[in-house]
């Protein structure tokens, strides 16, 4: 999946390496037979791992190696060096790994370690069954979590989608640019759920929690109860409320049922769209359009696109990549009204436009927290642990409202990557594991060739500093508040990104 997998070349380390070419620190890309392998030494010991990313195919020779992990410098997934488990999201399975044998002065890789032999504490035997309410990612790296930590109990997956678990960042970027297949989205093939005994229920709707008696109801079946339960409904978008919003040519993009029909809706006789809103989903959407052949004019109330959370200096150089690419912008504009071929602005003027895709923002789905009496405040809110104010009752992703222990404040991220990790700690700690949720914020936002990476969460900031040139895309900026570096955003320097991941997670205890 996305780029070419990393090429099997280089010496075979199955058939001995000289310990004396490998300084401590070091790391060499080779192989294993025939698949692709890194050799790294950290201090007095040997690592011999894959070299290929189990999440997009990153190469991982590109990445950072932390203590006894590795980190792919793409999406910052993170596998152990002893045994090539996946530890972090976004990936989900492990990678090849080997265990190492020093003779005399050769280092050799011998036969493969199974990731999947490695101690875990028993489960909590009162734990019979575990309700997931949610099918995205957080939903499903959770699910994943609990069968990878030896829970063997029930455990039921509640999805309003028709859909199973998905690649939702890749539906406003390379699949609806049309470079990448429908095969690529799903998070698992669908034999895993069977294999896994996970009870995937689709296109089912969820009527009320009850945390007292520690049930779901459903709008359709028999009530399910649980003993713990993990509630990650994620998110909706924005909708207009304007003359013509509900026209059946006006598009949202937030389920793979909303790509597939805006790719529809591209490939039919429509030629001019309008995208109204500069945020993220809304100038992926634009790039993506725009690769289509389409003629994308965008609207927006902001001077700078993006300047909300990346700044002047990229925000501008956002605007000129996606007018290098024949974007047309109206800033400082709203839309008044949507007629069937045009959208007329607040200023009075029409712009022709047969297809209108909105990307105005998103709402966090609170109404079953808040109807079962959960805490809530612009989300569910959650303690460190992201368990909420009624026990046995976490919240991951899109809805979850957790102290941050950087910025000092209660946050909400509405990031892939952190909804999945969030999901990953939720079950750990269903499990009774005490984990604190400490991971720094992550997501990557791509622009035709250009990808911007973002680690960490800055609200507001009061100095910005940049290393390198933004107009040559080749820049570390680092957003600060008060002195504490806050947030980092990257082009064209993954490695800068993933140091700033550590130091901003080492801040903070994490």
């Amino acid at each position: 999946m996305g780029e070419d997998a990393v090429a099997a070349e280089g010496p075979d380390f199955s058939l001995g390496v000289a310990v004396a070419d490998m300084a401590d620190g070091a790391m060499r890309v080779g192989r294993v037979g025939s698949e692709p392998a890194l050799l790294i030494r950290c201090g007095d010991e040997f690592f011999a791992i894959g070299a290929v990313c189990a999440h997009y195919q990153g190469p991982l020779a590109e990445g950072l190696v932390v203590a006894d992990t590795i980190r792919c410098p793409w999406h910052h997934a993170c596998f152990s060096l002893r045994n090539g488990a996946a530890l972090r999201a976004p990936a989900l399975d492990p990678v090849p790994c080997w265990r190492t044998e020093r003779r005399g002065a050769l280092l050799f890789a011998v036969e493969k370690i199974d990731p999947t032999e490695r101690e875990r504490p028993p489960p909590p035997p009162r734990l019979g069954r575990i309700v997931v309410i949610g099918g995205g990612a957080a939903g499903l790296a959770a699910a994943h979590e609990l069968r990878e930590e030896g829970y063997s109990g029930s455990l039921v997956m509640i999805s309003a989608d028709a859909a199973a678990p998905y690649d939702r960042p890749n539906l406003s970027k390379d699949y609806l640019a049309g470079s990448a297949p429908e095969e690529w989205l799903p998070l698992r093939p669908r034999d895993y759920y069977e294999n896994r005994r996970i009870e995937l229920l689709l296109e089912t709707r969820v009527r009320a929690i009850d945390p007292g008696a520690r049930l779901v109801a459903l709008e359709h079946g028999e009530p399910l109860r649980y003993d713990a339960l993990l509630l990650a409904t994620g998110a909706e978008p924005l909708r207009l409320a304007i003359p013509g919003a509900a026209l059946p040519h006006v598009h949202y993009l937030r389920s793979l049922a909303d790509s597939r029909a805006l790719i529809a809706a591209a490939a039919a006789p429509s030629r001019r769209v309008a995208v109204i809103g500069a945020s993220f989903i809304g100038l992926e959407t634009a790039a993506a359009l725009r690769e289509r052949g389409l003629d994308v004019h965008v609207v927006a109330p902001d001077a700078t696109p993006m300047q909300k959370t990346l700044g002047e200096d990229i925000g501008r150089l956002v605007r000129a990549e996606h007018e290098a690419h024949g974007v047309v912008f109206h800033l400082c504009e709203s839309v008044a009204a949507i007629g069937e071929d045009h959208i007329v602005l607040a200023s009075g003027a029409k712009i022709a436009a047969d297809l209108v895709v909105v990307g105005i923002g998103v709402r966090p789905l609170t109404r079953l927290a808040e109807d079962a009496g959960l805490a809530a405040d612009r989300g569910v809110l959650v303690d460190e642990y992201l368990e909420t104010s009624a026990r046995g009752v976490f919240a991951a992703g899109d809805i979850a409202r957790w102290p941050d222990r950087r910025s000092g404040e209660k946050i909400r991220i509405e990031h892939f990557v952190t909804a999945e990790r969030q999901g990953q700690t939720a079950a750990r700690n269903m499990l009774g594991a005490r984990e604190r949720f400490e991971a720094a914020p992550f997501f990557w936002s791509r622009h035709y060739d250009m990808t911007i990476a973002y680690v960490g969460h800055a609200r507001a900031w009061d100095r910005v500093e940049i290393a390198g040139s933004v107009e040559k895309k080749d820049c570390v900026v680092a957003y600060f508040c008060r002195d504490h570096r806050m947030a980092v955003a990257t082009i064209g320097r993954d490695l800068d990104n993933l140091r700033a991941e550590v130091e901003l997670e080492e801040s903070t205890g994490g």
